[in-house]
């Protein structure tokens, strides 16, 4: 086979094909799939089932594979770890509530809710450790801040969303967006996200080393539960009419409120961590972690929280800044990598 000449430049494509991040083509091809050949009846019923199934054996997973010891270690960089968890937990929720006064032209009763619901979740784990890798940061300390998000947010994200839904009244006893409080809702809470989270904690010590063995297995189980999770979802919104509720102008505006979000992120954890004099190292952390949310936490705790034919239109805000933050997360990493000496600018991120 001849070699290129010196002068000949190698095709681009190949490169471009390692950038591109396949899963999020796999989700957003499950939706079209969804749109293209929506369950119902039965059928509905059956995948809603097995979706539900999934997200239990998901939480077991994500309990069995988390070290408490990892969790636990983050109380003692608390200077990192506060100031990232008041972000998650405290500012996001805050600028959730701000966006929901939007007009309605521009952001409906259902979006706003999506938004808020958004704002409540938790760190990512596997991106936010692989961006502070990427950017040179400080990698333990962001299995740490990401473990210990992860950890609370299976209790206070169900608990915020409840609320904070609930209370501005956008939420199915409320409105179009609704999200009502009941005894039955709390316990489906309870069963399907708490019991297997410590049912894989409780069982750790025994399975931890043969998931460890087999990460390709545990990939694919967690990987494929979303992708059932989002078939499921954007299945009913079908049936419901999910596109008739949102046209391409508004879809478009809403990608701007998911990008407005992300940037505030990004700016106010670069901002807090150089006013509290963080080293470089740490910065960088408090940087991706702090504006990282969990699309595999987040999917699974809406089929829980929202109603079947609401789940689609709830993600979809998720589904948005997930996609956007690892657009952005990725340039901003490999900026940081080319310059080490620097963090993100200011001016990049605000």
């Amino acid at each position: 086979m001849p070699r290129p000449s010196p002068g000949t430049t190698r095709p681009a494509l190949p490169g471009l094909l390692r950038r591109v991040d396949w899963y999020i083509v796999a989700l957003f091809c499950v939706i079209g799939l969804a749109a293209l050949a929506p369950t119902d009846g039965a059928a509905a019923e059956g995948v809603s089932l097995t979706a539900r199934l999934a997200v239990g054996l998901l939480f077991f997973l994500y309990g069995a594979r988390l070290s408490p010891q990892a969790a636990l270690d983050g109380v003692r960089h608390w200077r990192l770890h506060l100031p990232v968890l008041a972000l998650t937990f405290l500012v996001f929720p805050a600028a959730g509530l701000a966006a929901g006064l939007l007009p309605e032209s521009v952001l409906s009763a259902e979006l706003a809710a999506g938004v808020l619901y958004l704002t409540v979740l938790p760190s990512t784990v596997q991106s936010a450790i692989a961006f502070t890798s990427m950017a040179r940061g400080n990698v333990a300390a962001a299995i740490c801040s990401a473990s210990f998000s992860t950890v609370l947010g299976v209790v206070l994200t169900p608990l915020l969303a409840v609320s904070l839904i609930q209370h501005t009244g956008t939420g199915p006893a409320a409105g179009p967006g609704g999200l009502p409080i009941t005894p039955a809702q709390l316990t489906d809470i309870a069963v399907q996200l708490l019991v297997p989270f410590l049912a894989g904690q409780a069982l750790r010590r025994w399975i931890a080393d043969w998931l460890s063995r087999h990460r390709a297995l545990t990939t694919l189980c967690d990987r494929g539960s979303i992708l059932l999770v989002v078939y499921s979802a954007f299945s009913h919104g079908m049936t419901a009419g999910i596109w008739h509720r949102v046209p391409p102008p508004r879809l478009l505006l809403l990608t701007t409120v998911c990008l407005a979000l992300l940037c505030l992120a990004l700016f106010v954890a670069n901002g807090t961590a150089r006013l509290i004099r963080l080293p470089r190292a740490d910065r960088v952390t408090a940087v991706f972690c702090g504006s990282n949310k969990s699309l595999a936490s987040g999917l699974p705790m809406a089929t829980v929280l929202f109603p079947p034919d609401r789940i689609g239109i709830m993600v979809l805000p998720l589904m948005l800044y997930h996609t956007l933050q690892l657009v952005l997360c990725a340039y901003l990493a490999r900026r940081c990598d080319d310059e080490p000496g620097r963090l993100v600018p200011v001016r990049v991120v605000a």
